[in-house]
């Protein structure tokens, strides 16, 4: 099977279960703020902790904090091009690819799918701190809640491309942007909340 997401033709509406199990399939659907809340509401806590609990200064949690969401900005886009549009030139990869992206682009406008699901968010989330920890100890604290805020700004922008027509403001070039991506070339413009890495990566189409 050597289908890839690139030949998926996208659906204006409607939507497709993933798994016949219903709480599985109810599991793979959620609103796109519990899992926004859940990022914020735990960056909030780890940056009071780095305050009240660590050595650190203002200025260095300052600078973790905004290094979290440059990071982030980067892993956005290798996760995105890397996983979510890996080859599949093997049924297994198929499988795993569209289970995690490949149903989002036939049905794009499926707002129950616009993010990781809160069970599958808090785990990834725990793993992901726990090796942040491991590499930066407390400056984990401060650096971390960037991350998040940067992962949650992804999912905000994400959400507003799908379910809302192009806003008159500024998100409106992140907007189309995107749109290039699920309508014109699936191998362009991998930043959903930044376009710099495909300028980086010569990855950008306007």
């Amino acid at each position: 099977m050597e289908e890839t997401v690139t030949r998926i033709k996208p659906k204006n509406s409607g939507t497709r279960p993933l798994f016949d199990n219903p709480i599985l399939e109810k599991l793979s659907r959620t609103h796109i703020s519990v899992p926004i809340t859940i990022y914020l509401v735990t960056s909030a806590v780890l940056g009071w902790y780095a305050f009240t609990y660590t050595q650190m200064s203002a200025g260095w949690i300052g600078f973790l904090f905004f290094a979290g969401i440059f990071v982030f900005s980067l892993v956005e886009y290798a996760t995105h091009r890397g996983v979510f549009h890996m080859d599949t030139d093997t049924p297994v990869k198929a499988k795993i690819q569209y289970t995690f992206h490949g149903i989002h682009h036939e049905f794009p406008k499926d707002k129950t799918r616009l993010a990781m699901p809160p069970a599958a968010a808090i785990f990834v989330g725990a793993a992901l701190f726990g090796v942040t920890f491991l590499l930066l100890g407390e400056a984990s604290y401060a650096f971390f809640p960037g991350f998040l805020v940067g992962y949650s700004g992804y999912l905000f922008v994400h959400f507003i491309v799908h379910a809302y027509p192009p806003p008159k403001n500024l998100f409106k070039k992140l907007w189309v942007n995107h749109a290039v991506h699920h309508y014109k070339s699936h191998d362009k413009n991998y930043g959903v909340s930044s376009p710099l890495w495909d300028y980086v990566f010569g990855t950008f189409m306007k």
